[in-house]
């Protein structure tokens, strides 16, 4: 049977992860796409006769289930592959449920390889490409208050062909108390990490990689250390902007707050034990008022800018090597033309 390592990942057309749905979920190598030969309960069915009957029983039990599901994703997913199909197909660890498919596949025709390891040696690849490649690429950290377009800048850099590296993007959050994307969870620890690796492959190491000035943590999820120690040691792009402006933008980019004032509410009663509870109080009255505008500058002058400018201070001090950018206009325009000065001002940034 053809086997391929690691390494290999980013040669195949397709890769087919045949674990469970629930495996799946909780992280899979970036571009897979599941088709299980057990689904959950089927998985758990076959385990418990493996653990409390035996190995036979349970294999003959899989055996069967695993003919069905193969049988049924040759009917549909693979049904219209041509000849020169070549997938990649993996598991939990290179096992029976990945080598079943690709034997099949092997029988038909198909180029199809098996993953040595499984998924299991792909996640220590990724570990141990986290803890290396940040330190072989350069970045350039975009600094700016709460408000102040840093996602934005970062989108329109992108669309005039920098390199850019959106940690929040792929963390499914805004990085701050009210980060929470509505309906949208983070993704799991792995899958953000495998996120954050394959995202790090894809990067010229000979440009610079824009990313925001993030904490160790966005939301629930950690970034990778030894990204965080790259980025901290990296010239910055600080971004000047009047407080009106990062008004507008908060109250646009949180709309999804201000037809609720208690969810608002809820969140900003967890900064009673570090801004007081008459801080808070105030807060909320200005919520229940729907007083958007007052509220928000309340909360940037009174705890987002000192909480920022202290983090900024400790982990990104201003450098001889940083650029700076003064601009009022946050708007997609206006962003755009602050991506084309960043562009000028460094054209080697470009491609």
């Amino acid at each position: 049977m053809s086997i391929a390592t690691v390494s290999d990942l980013l040669t195949f057309e397709e890769i087919i992860d045949v674990r469970s749905p629930g495996e799946f979920a909780e992280d899979h190598i970036p571009g897979a796409i599941n088709l299980p030969v057990l689904n959950d309960t089927e998985r758990e069915r076959v385990g418990t006769l493996y653990k409390q009957v035996s190995s036979f029983e349970a294999k003959k039990v899989g055996a069967a289930l695993v003919s069905l599901n193969i049988a049924h994703h040759l009917e549909s997913h693979l049904a219209n592959k041509p000849k020169s199909y070549r997938p990649l197909v993996y598991c939990w660890r290179g096992g029976s449920r990945s080598g079943s498919l690709t034997h099949i596949l092997q029988k038909i025709g198909f180029a199809a390889t098996q993953l040595d390891g499984g998924y299991k040696a792909y996640r220590r690849h990724v570990i141990a490409e986290l803890a290396k490649l940040p330190a072989q690429l350069t970045y350039r950290v975009v600094c700016g208050p709460t408000g102040s377009g840093k996602s934005r800048l970062l989108q329109a850099l992108a669309e005039e062909g920098l390199q850019v590296l959106d940690l929040e993007v792929l963390a499914a959050h805004r990085g701050s108390l009210l980060g929470a994307l509505p309906d949208q969870p983070q993704p799991t620890q792995k899958s953000f990490e495998s996120a954050v690796w394959f995202a790090l492959t894809q990067f010229d190491p000979a440009r610079p990689v824009f990313v925001e000035s993030e904490s160790k943590k966005i939301g629930a999820l950690r970034v990778p250390e030894a990204l965080i120690n790259s980025m901290r040691a990296s010239p910055c792009v600080r971004l000047e902007v009047p407080l009106a402006a990062r008004v507008q933008l908060l109250i646009e980019d949180y709309a999804h707050y201000l037809d609720d004032a208690s969810a608002i509410n809820s969140q900003l009663s967890r900064l009673v034990a570090l801004r007081g509870n008459d801080t808070v109080q105030a807060w909320h009255e200005l919520a229940n008022r729907q007083a958007w505008d007052e509220l928000v500058a309340a909360l940037l002058e009174q705890h987002y800018d000192p909480a920022y400018l202290r983090s900024l201070s400790n982990n990104y001090p201003s450098e001889a090597s940083d650029l700076s950018f003064s601009s009022a206009d946050l708007s997609s325009a206006g962003m755009q033309r602050l991506a084309q000065q960043i562009k000028a001002v460094c054209p080697a940034y470009a491609p």
